[in-house]
């Protein structure tokens, strides 16, 4: 199986992109498909043993719509600009059919040629150039229409385009009664109506595009984001080469103030790095030997040297344009309710325009007026903006996220976040760093904290033990001199001996201390560090006990305020780990968390996400590999990165900075953006309530009756409304 996002033209509302979506799914050798509206684009997933591109090409043209090929999500400028001067000149078309048409109805003075009453016939054809005219620059509407009619998938354009036909039809019937001499046809012309209708439409399509390719600002920038030119090592000379040239193992050299040019590993040389763009971070991350580097990322004060490992499709920043694209093409819960009332709707307005006319005809025998009711139904009906209610709001909450460091991939989850009863997380490397280091030091001798560290990170740097790790590097970290060591020997299960000068050194656990016969009679101490979740390491001196030293796990930063607020909102939350049920308390205790499930191994980890679904949704938070199984079974899965391994299929969200905070920040997205759907749908459903019974004329008894013109207009201002409230969300 392969999955690709093809750029899709030709679509112009909700209806196109479930026709579209429903005629992909039939398809022999394609497993899913999901078109997107907002972002034009169509994800497949597909057989490719079966199929090819071409073949999918196929099949989006068989549809009725335009495959222009592998999105790669750039700004389309000189189509934006063709729109735009072919807008001017339709505006220019319809401020001269509103004067002639209408100057004698709102006391202006008219063209004594182009009069109604005294020269009709000049009336009549002048209107009908001009119509003419904008039916040759809205014809893409109409083709559309008429496409999307065929393939048996009607959308706005259909209903524009029957009653664009229907008033141009019927004014040329006008036209040809007039030059028969019944001048009387001169009020019966809706020409005028054709170029107002069409030149809404099309506003509102310019204004709808506008506004929708602001929400690809965050994808455009990461697709941009990388320099166009490298500097790498070959010949042991330095070359400058293209970012498209460098390949995998290739040496880069980045100096300051250049950018990253693909994702790598430092092998020579420290500097601090902005990485913002990514991790949503605005303090700079420190890189040196063996550190990971992201492409794009600022180089602020050092040359490093580094060794090219991710290029192409397989980076960082392209990942995450695709993570991006697919949560926008999934599908919310909330956004198939729209789609299947889009799917019945506008079949639904053909009948009620057609009953109408013909219930109008039978009871007035006025056929214009008939007419009038028809195209007028027709067009306050599109059903633009319930198409764009909530798909518009998916794009725009998911670009604000990635901006944030939080990756989702699935709309679904981006829905379920902020509904969630239950939150759970592992411990380790979750709620903790994942990492030792030291949290607390006995000493028992006349040496300083700092003397007894000096010479145990000098032993310990020797050693290759975990706990070992913690000691040098807090001496790294505190510039901690290391002295010479002799005689280093590694005892295994117990710890190690060595010596400093003339001074003999045991270092390690109790048993390496009874097995030399050393005295530790400090229990109270010991008793404290392990009732902490201390691992503790015995430092002996010419076989006496210098100092204790406590190394454990550390807590992530502000994760006490983390929980709070988790909790302040009505989310209980929940430790599970695999850890001992006494280390589990005391740091569940430590960051205010009241229910420990531990002692769990990760198969039964699900069993227990399980037993909390019962309670309702659950979401679960851990590093997406020991806890995959958890993962995927939670209604929300959100995996902790560092930033340059985001492939991680179990998650469904993925915190790009390891920052546990950012979960709050993705339910307040969550919670924000679902209340703007909902405010999107009600305007939109509520607009169409109030709007097609007042087109059907069922108030035309108390003098309310609206024309095609009016119609265009307020179906224009309610997609406008739902782009606006939409774009609401940007200020997150």
């Amino acid at each position: 199986m392969k999955k690709i996002v093809l750029a899709i033209g030709g679509m112009t509302c909700s209806a196109c992109s479930n026709g579209l979506e429903k005629y992909l799914n039939k398809q022999d050798g394609i497993k899913s498909a999901s078109v997107n509206l907002v972002m034009n684009n169509a994800s497949i997933e597909y057989d490719n043993s079966k199929l090819t591109i071409d073949d999918l090409n196929s099949f989006v043209k068989k549809a009725g719509f335009e495959s222009l090929g592998i999105d790669t999500f750039d700004k389309e400028q000189k189509k934006n600009s063709m729109k735009k001067y072919k807008l001017i000149v339709m505006t220019i078309i319809t401020i001269i059919t509103f004067y002639i048409s209408m100057s004698h109805m709102i006391g202006l003075p008219s063209i004594p040629t182009l009069n109604m009453e005294r020269n009709p016939m000049n009336y009549g054809i002048s209107l009908f150039i001009l119509s003419l005219l904008s039916i040759v620059l809205g014809f893409h509407i109409i083709k559309n229409g008429t496409k999307n009619l065929i393939h048996n998938t009607p959308n706005m354009d259909t209903l524009v385009t029957i009653g664009v036909i229907a008033s141009f039809s019927y004014s040329i019937y006008g036209i040809i009664k007039i030059i028969n001499g019944n001048v009387s046809y001169v009020h019966n012309l809706y020409f005028d109506s054709v170029t107002m209708v069409l030149f809404f439409i099309e506003i509102g399509k310019f204004v709808e595009n506008n506004n929708k390719n602001k929400t690809k600002e965050a994808l455009q920038k990461l697709v941009t984001i990388t320099p166009k030119n490298a500097t790498i090592i070959k010949n042991e000379k330095e070359v400058e080469v293209t970012i498209d040239e460098i390949k995998k193992g290739d040496i880069v050299i980045c100096k300051p103030g250049e950018k990253v040019a693909v994702d790598g590993v430092v092998i020579d040389g420290a500097t601090h790095m902005d990485e913002s763009f990514i991790t949503g971070e605005s303090v700079p991350a420190k890189k040196e030997k063996d550190s990971n580097v992201v492409a794009g990322s600022i180089n602020y004060d050092g040359t490093i040297k580094y060794k090219a490992e991710k290029i192409g499709r397989n980076s960082t920043v392209s990942e995450i344009v695709k993570m991006v694209s697919e949560a926008t093409n999934t599908k919310a819960p909330i956004a198939r309710i729209a789609d299947k009332i889009s799917g019945y709707f506008v079949p639904a307005i053909i009948m009620i325009s057609i009953i109408s006319f013909i219930i109008w005809l039978l009871i007035t025998k006025d056929f214009a007026f008939s007419v009038n009711i028809f195209v007028s139904i027709l067009v306050v009906a599109c059903p633009c903006s319930l198409g764009l209610a909530t798909p518009l709001a998916i794009v725009i909450a998911s670009g604000i996220s990635s901006q944030k460091g939080i990756l989702i991939k699935t709309s679904e989850a981006l829905e379920n976040a902020h509904k969630i009863k239950n939150i759970v997380f592992d411990k380790t490397g979750t709620l903790t760093n994942g990492t030792l280091s030291i949290s607390k030091i006995y000493t028992y001798s006349s040496e300083s904290e700092e003397e007894v560290l000096k010479k145990t990170a000098s032993i310990e740097k020797k050693s290759e033990h975990p706990i070992a790790w913690a000691i040098t590097n807090y001496a790294i970290d505190n510039n901690i001199e290391i002295e010479e060591v002799k005689d280093f020997r590694a005892i295994p299960g117990y710890g190690v001996y060595a010596k400093i000068k003339d001074e003999e050194f045991y270092i390690g656990n109790k048993k390496l201390m009874k097995e030399n016969k050393i005295n530790t009679i400090n229990d109270k101490d010991v008793t404290e560090l392990t009732e902490k979740g201390n691992s503790i390491l015995f430092v002996a001196k010419n076989n006496e006990l210098v100092a204790l030293i406590g190394v454990k796990d550390t807590l992530r930063d502000n994760i006490k305020q983390t929980i709070k607020k988790l909790k302040e909102n009505n989310i209980n939350v929940i430790m599970l780990t695999g850890d001992n049920e006494k280390t589990a308390n005391h740091i569940a205790s430590e960051i205010g968390i009241d229910r420990v499930i531990a002692n769990v191994k990760p198969k039964e980890k699900a069993e227990k996400i399980k037993d909390l679904q019962k309670e309702g949704l659950v979401m679960m938070c851990g590093d997406g590999i020991n806890d995959s199984i958890s993962l995927v079974t939670a209604d929300v899965g959100v995996s902790i990165s560092n930033g340059t391994d985001i492939a991680i299929d179990s998650a469904n969200v993925i915190l790009m900075n390891s920052n546990i905070e950012k979960i709050n920040d993705l339910i307040y997205i969550s919670y924000k953006t679902i209340k703007n759907i909902k405010q999107n749908l009600f305007w939109a459903f509520f607009y169409n309530l109030l709007m097609i019974p007042i087109a059907c004329g069922l108030l035309n008894k108390i003098g309310i009756l609206l024309n095609p013109m009016i119609a265009s207009l307020t179906m224009t201002l309610s997609s406008l409304t739902v782009v606006a409230n939409a774009l609401r969300l940007r200020r997150i």
